[in-house]
């Protein structure tokens, strides 16, 4: 017999290879995120792909959707009232067309498995308590208490509010959520660790007071992703941060620089816009573009609008479904969060046991700003003389402490320098099992000396195996060896000091790099 499923199962929901389903009438549209032509990628909507591809109408009906392997470059297609999108990659994928039975006979039955038997109720029951664990979210709604909005719609937009977080499946195993209101200063209401159980939300929401002002919605995003999302406040290892702004009109302040502190900081911003300013309100606002600049991706996925206050129960099934794809947010892979970086370094008998210290603390420093986790970041570290040493590989440590403490136990070697081997060394045993991780590879090569052997070759291998290189000399280092070992741009991926002094001033600038490297290759 046919599943009878939603508008929103994806392919990825269901668990078989090959399984006929039943697609629902009037499914609205524009709420459909399908990726590829003919072969989908599986966080695409089942419906909407049968939709994409013909198989069926919007009048809904019987599918047979097959499991496929992933692929590259889903294409974006506009077909049957359904525009779907471009997909650099994805694990898995699926192909519907129509399944060979009568129609009828199909929907007949299904119709039957659909109801629920009387007595019994069908389908293990939700674990209240533990939530939508298939929603795993940290949220903060950014709700607008300015003058714009005034009491009345405030009220409206306070049980749209609720009408989420219900739907969310708040749980201990679920999303969180927490509330900020944006004024003339933001007021953050509640945390996420404050409540676990959707009913106590729901009352915390209701309970809420209009504080009136300017609607200063930057300052408030900027408040909120500096301040919100701390462990101690209840956010969680490893579980997206998302801000859902609410701005009725537009805001008073300038909300790209929020825009951006909220990346840094790994956090992915939507924003939920109601009433868009008239044409003759235009003239005040300061940037018509504020919601491009403030979402996490300009790409349609980060911003909703909703036309007023009134009659929005039908807008929030959408955007709980928004907030509910993990996959989607693309803000939560930051520079800290998601970096492997391996530190080449010169043990030659030239360095000299107190400057080998001096270099040990630069690598501390550097490896410091990173979350370093299991799930997060990975340093490692490989001395060189003729010879090579790996102290420590990715997956040996995976808390800070157990790095930083690796660190300082690397005993210094003294010898001669062989710095083309050691990259080829590294990019082999170090970086070789990486290659398929999602992080980006960094290497960082520190030398006080001309190396005996050629460095362009293995440095441009290294490059090409996808690792961003980045070179810091010290004392005797030939300037022309650091700039042929460094990636492109070549002047910001060479560093040098006179003395191993020096190491500590170019900290600051090597984190910068590495990050501003990691957003570029984003982009």
């Amino acid at each position: 017999a046919s599943t009878a499923i939603t508008c929103f199962t994806r392919g990825l929901d269901l668990r078989k290879e090959t399984e006929d389903v039943l697609c629902p009438a009037n499914c609205p549209l524009w709420q459909f995120y399908v990726f590829g032509d003919g072969v989908y990628a599986s966080l695409s909507s089942v419906c909407g792909a049968a939709i994409h591809k013909g198989v069926i109408t919007n009048a809904g009906g019987a599918v047979r959707v097959q499991t496929l392997p992933g692929q590259e470059n889903y294409p974006a297609v506009n077909a049957n009232g359904i525009q779907s999108q471009v997909l650099t990659r994805w694990a898995s994928s699926f192909s519907v067309t129509r399944t060979k039975n009568t129609a009828l006979e199909v929907v007949g039955r299904s119709v039957s498995t659909a109801r629920p038997s009387t007595g019994k109720r069908p389908k293990k029951p939700l674990d209240k308590k533990a939530g939508n664990k298939d929603c795993k979210a940290d949220i903060a709604f950014l709700i607008d208490g300015s003058y714009n909005i005034g009491q009345r719609r405030f009220n409206l937009q306070k049980n749209f509010v609720g009408k989420v977080a219900v739907m969310l499946g708040i749980g201990t195993e679920g999303p969180h959520v927490g509330v900020v209101q944006a004024s003339e200063h933001p007021k953050i209401e509640f945390y996420l660790k404050n409540f676990t159980a959707a009913k106590e939300v729901l009352f915390a929401i209701k309970e809420l007071g209009f504080r009136g002002g300017n609607s200063n919605t930057g300052k408030a995003l900027k408040h909120t992703a500096q301040k919100f999302f701390s462990l101690e406040n209840g956010a969680r290892k490893g579980i997206p941060k998302i801000i859902v702004v609410f701005l009725d009109g537009w805001p008073s302040d300038d909300i790209e620089e929020a825009g951006i502190v909220a990346r840094e900081f790994g956090v992915n911003v939507f924003i939920v816009s109601v009433a868009k300013p008239t044409t003759e309100e235009l003239g005040m606002v300061q940037d018509i573009g504020f919601v491009d600049k403030a979402v996490c991706r300009n790409n349609g996925f980060f911003s909703y609008q909703m036309p007023t206050w009134f009659g929005t129960t039908k807008y929030v099934k959408p955007l709980v479904q928004k907030l509910c794809s993990h996959e989607q947010m693309l803000c939560s892979k930051t520079c800290y969060n998601s970096v492997n970086i391996g530190f080449l370094i010169d043990g030659s008998s030239s360095v000299g046991d107190s400057n080998f210290r001096l270099v040990l603390e630069f690598i501390s420093n550097v490896a410091k700003a990173f979350e370093i986790s299991d799930i997060g970041s990975k340093i490692a570290a490989v001395q060189f003389t003729y010879d090579q040493r790996t102290e420590f590989s990715f997956t040996d440590y995976i808390t800070k402490e157990k790095v930083l403490s690796a660190i300082r136990n690397i005993r210094y070697m003294s010898g001669g320098t062989a710095t083309g081997d050691a990259i080829s060394f590294t990019t082999r045993n170090v970086f070789g099992p990486m290659k398929d991780g999602p992080n980006k590879n960094f290497l960082i090569v520190l030398t006080d000396g001309q190396s005996y052997d050629d460095v362009r070759g293995p440095a441009a291998a290294a490059q090409k195996a996808g690792i961003t290189v980045f070179s810091v000399g010290v004392a005797w280092a030939p300037l022309d060896d650091l700039k042929d070992m460094a990636s492109e741009p070549r002047e910001s991926h060479t560093f040098f000091t006179r003395e191993f002094t020096g190491l500590e001033q170019m900290v600051p600038d090597i984190i910068r790099g590495i990050c501003k490297d990691f957003l570029d290759s984003k982009q």
